[in-house]
């Protein structure tokens, strides 16, 4: 189990790793050896809550797709390892952010002094421009 949050754990089981070539940095190694690590999730398959699965496209965004499915991959180092642990922190960082419930709003009225303060700066603001329209007279 991998864990997200306290409340939180995915299964190891539901992640489906590839490893394919990756391009950048490594001269030769890159050519020889597939160091890229890729991740699948299916979110459908995962025992996710609810609010999370309804978050979770908002914050993937071209990383999920159609069917559900979320690809990270990782090829920022030259060996595989350290690229697979680059993807999962990924994934993990992806899933804490839609764990995350978000603030609700409570909707509040400006207060008269408040509205008494913008309208005097506009006021303000408005006669600045106006004096700066005006032409001098010329004698």
């Amino acid at each position: 189990m991998i864990r997200i949050t306290d409340s939180l754990s995915i299964d190891e089981d539901d992640l489906v790793w590839n490893f394919v070539r990756a391009s950048g940095p490594g001269g030769q190694n890159v050519n020889k050896v597939s160091s890229a690590a890729e991740v699948r999730f299916d979110m459908g398959k995962a025992a996710l809550p609810e609010d999370l699965k309804q978050r979770l496209p908002a914050i993937a965004g071209r990383l999920l797709t159609q069917d559900g499915l979320l690809i990270i991959t990782a090829q920022e180092f030259r060996s595989q390892e350290r690229n697979r642990e680059a993807a999962l922190q990924k994934l993990i960082e992806m899933l804490r952010k839609a764990a995350h419930r978000p603030k609700r709003r409570i909707a509040t009225r400006p207060t008269r002094a408040s509205k008494t303060r913008r309208l005097d700066t506009k006021s303000k603001h408005a006669q600045t421009k106006k004096l700066r329209s005006s032409r001098p007279d010329h004698d």
